[in-house]
C-alpha cells in the first residue's frame, strides 16, 4: 500500500492482521453449543422433535445439559458411535436422544475403548463427507447456471424480503425479480438461544433488530431454519427457515431462467445463528451471507470468546461453499466516550467503526475466505445523521477503497428516518471512485421498487462516468481533514484493543461482570483433537 495523505494506511492494516491472527487461532480451537448444532445440521439432523421443538438444538442442550467438559469433546463422536450401536440414521437418533430413549453420555463411555473410538471417527467422516458432497454440488451448481443464464452487471440491486412468511414471501420475492433485483436479502429469525439469553439477561437486540432490517421479528422461538418436518398454520414457515430458503431458492432459479440472468439470495441473521446460518447457505446454496462478529459483540452484546468461535467455523464452511461474505462498515461505538464523560466525535465514531470492520475482514481471512469473497459495506448507514454527511461519505467510500484494494464495496440503505430520505443524493456522490462496486441494497415499497432500481442504476452509471472523466481524485479541505481524523482514531481504538482486549469497545462489560454479555458460558476450548471440518477444503472464489 503506497504512502498515503490521510495518514498510516499500512499501520491499520498490521494492527487488524495481527489482533485477528491471535483471536482468530484460538477462535477455531474453541466450540460452541451453537457450533454442535450446526454440526448436527450439518450430518442431516434437521426439523423438530416429537414435541415440536427444534431437533438439533435439544439434541445438543440434553447432551450437553449444563456440563462444560462435553462441550469442549463436541458432540459428533458419541452421536456417530449411537448411530453405529443401534444401526440407525441420524434423524431417527436424533429424534430417540432428543427424547431420552438413547442416552449419549453411553456412548461418550464406549469412546474410551480405541476400536470403538475408531469406528466412530470412521462414520463421523462419512458423515462430513457426506455433507461436504452436497456442499460441493451446490458450488459447481452455481457455476454452471452463471455460464448458462449469465448475470446483470455489477454492481448488482438487491432488497430485503419483508414478507416474515413463506406463502407470502413467493409472491413477494417474485415481484422483486419482475422489478429488475438481482439479489434478494431474507432476514433469519431470532432462535430458541438468543430469546433465552435475552430474557435471562433482561437486554434488547440492540442494533441487531436493525441490522436485519425487516421481517425479522424475535419470536416465537421455533427452529429458524426448520426443514419442513413441522408445518405451521396456513403453512407460513418463516421465509428465513431452511425449508422457506429452499423454496425461495427454487423459484427464484425458475424466475431467473424466464428472465435469462442469475439471481442472488442472501440472508442476513441476529446474533448467535451464524454456525446455522452457514449451514443452511452451504445447502440452499445462498449466494451472499451477512455475517459479522463484530456487530454481535459491540452491536449486540454476545460474549466475545463466543461470537468468534461461532464464526471461525461460519466462515470455513462458507469458504467450502464458495458463497459471499458480505461485512458491514462498522457498528457504532460511543461506550468508551460516555464511560469517559465526554462527547463522541464524528471522526472517532467514524474511526471506530473503520478500525472494527477492519478487524472483522481481516478475522474472516485468517479463517481462509479469499478477498474475492469478502464484500464489505461502503459507509455506515447512521453517518446520515451527521453534519455535512456528504463531506463525510465521500471521505469515507475514498478510506475504504484504499483500504481495501480489490474488495467489492456495497452500500446498504439504512432504515426510514428522516435523515435517511437524503441517503439516495450522499451516495450518488459518495459511488465515483468506489469502484468496484459489488451491491447497492435498498430498501423500498414493493410497488416503487422498479423506480428505485432504475434510479440506483443510473446513479451507479453516472458514477462510474464521472470516476473515467475526471480519474483519481485527491480529498481537499473538510474531507481531508475528516479521513485524517478517522485515520487516526481507527489507529487509536486498534491500538488500544491490542493493548486492553474488548475492554476498549465494551468497557466495564468485559472483567469480573461480563456475565451479562450474551452466551458467556457457551464456548468452550476443543478437548479433543478430532476436527469435523478437517476434510480437505478447496480453494474457491466468490460468488
Amino acid at each position: 500500500m503506497s504512502e498515503s495523505p490521510w495518514g498510516p494506511l499500512d499501520r491499520l492494516v498490521a494492527l487488524s492482521d495481527t489482533l485477528a491472527g491471535a483471536w482468530g487461532a484460538r477462535a477455531r480451537a474453541c466450540t460452541t453449543i451453537g457450533t454442535e448444532r450446526a454440526i448436527l445440521r450439518l450430518c442431516g439432523v434437521n426439523g423438530v422433535d416429537r414435541s415440536g421443538r427444534p431437533l438439533a438444538g435439544e439434541v445438543a442442550e440434553r447432551y450437553l445439559a449444563g456440563h462444560h467438559d462435553r462441550l469442549g469433546a463436541g458432540i459428533l463422536l458419541p452421536f456417530a458411535m449411537a448411530m453405529l450401536e443401534y444401526d440407525m440414521g441420524a434423524q431417527d437418533v436424533a429424534l430417540d436422544a432428543a427424547s431420552g430413549a438413547i442416552d449419549l453420555m453411553l456412548e461418550e463411555d464406549l469412546l474410551r475403548t480405541p476400536h470403538q473410538r475408531a469406528r466412530a471417527e470412521i462414520e463421523a467422516r462419512r458423515l462430513v463427507a457426506a455433507a461436504f458432497d452436497r456442499i460441493d454440488a451446490n458450488r459447481t451448481a452455481r457455476r454452471e447456471l452463471l455460464d448458462v443464464l449469465g448475470e446483470s452487471p455489477q454492481p448488482w440491486f438487491g432488497s430485503t424480503l419483508s414478507a416474515p412468511a413463506l406463502d407470502i414471501g413467493r409472491g413477494e420475492a417474485l415481484r422483486l425479480i419482475d422489478a429488475g433485483a438481482d439479489l434478494i436479502r431474507i432476514a433469519i429469525p431470532a432462535g430458541r438461544e438468543l430469546v433465552a439469553s435475552i430474557g435471562e439477561a433482561g437486554s434488547g437486540l440492540g442494533s441487531g433488530a436493525d441490522r436485519a432490517g425487516p421481517g425479522a421479528p424475535l419470536g416465537p422461538p421455533r427452529d429458524r431454519f426448520s426443514s419442513g418436518a413441522h408445518r405451521f398454520p396456513g403453512d407460513d414457515a418463516p421465509a428465513g427457515s431452511q425449508r422457506g430458503l429452499a423454496e425461495l431458492r427454487r423459484i427464484v432459479d425458475e424466475a431467473g431462467a424466464e428472465r435469462r440472468r442469475y439471481v442472488r439470495l442472501a440472508t442476513i441473521g441476529p446474533a448467535l445463528s451464524a454456525p446455522e446460518q452457514a449451514v443452511v447457505a452451504a445447502f440452499e446454496r445462498v449466494d451472499v451471507v451477512d455475517v459479522d462478529p463484530i456487530v454481535e459483540i459491540v452491536g449486540e452484546g454476545v460474549d466475545p470468546d463466543r461470537a468468534l468461535a461461532d464464526h471461525a467455523f461460519a466462515h470455513r464452511l462458507l469458504r467450502r461453499a464458495g458463497a459471499t461474505v458480505l461485512i458491514g462498515a462498522g457498528p457504532l461505538v460511543v461506550a468508551p466516550d460516555l464511560a469517559r464523560g465526554r462527547p463522541s466525535e464524528p471522526a472517532t465514531r467514524a474511526g471506530s467503526a473503520l478500525a472494527l470492520q477492519l478487524l472483522s475482514a481481516a478475522l474472516a481471512r485468517a479463517d481462509g475466505l479469499s478477498d474475492e469473497q469478502i464484500v464489505v459495506g461502503a459507509m455506515p448507514g447512521w453517518l446520515l445523521e451527521e453534519r455535512d454527511p456528504t463531506i463525510q461519505a465521500i471521505a469515507q467510500v475514498a478510506l475504504r477503497r484504499a483500504l481495501f484494494p480489490v474488495n467489492g464495496l456495497a452500500f446498504d440503505e439504512p432504515p426510514a428516518s428522516t435523515a435517511s430520505e437524503g441517503w439516495p443524493f450522499v451516495f450518488a456522490a459518495a459511488v465515483p471512485g468506489s469502484e468496484p462496486t459489488a451491491l447497492v441494497l435498498r430498501r423500498a415499497e414493493p410497488e416503487r421498487v422498479r423506480q428505485v432500481g432504475e434510479a440506483t442504476r443510473a446513479a451507479s452509471r453516472v458514477g462510474r462516468e464521472v470516476s473515467s472523466a475526471f480519474g483519481a481524485r485527491p480529498l481537499h479541505g473538510p474531507a481531508l481533514a475528516h479521513a485524517r481524523a478517522v485515520v487516526a482514531a481507527a489507529q487509536s481504538l486498534l491500538e488500544r484493543l491490542s493493548d486492553e482486549g474488548w475492554q476498549a469497545v465494551l468497557g466495564a462489560a468485559v472483567g469480573p461482570s461480563d456475565r451479562y454479555l450474551l452466551a458467556h458460558d457457551t464456548v468452550a476450548e476443543r478437548s479433543d483433537d478430532f476436527d469435523p471440518l478437517s476434510l480437505e477444503q478447496p480453494t474457491v472464489r466468490g460468488a
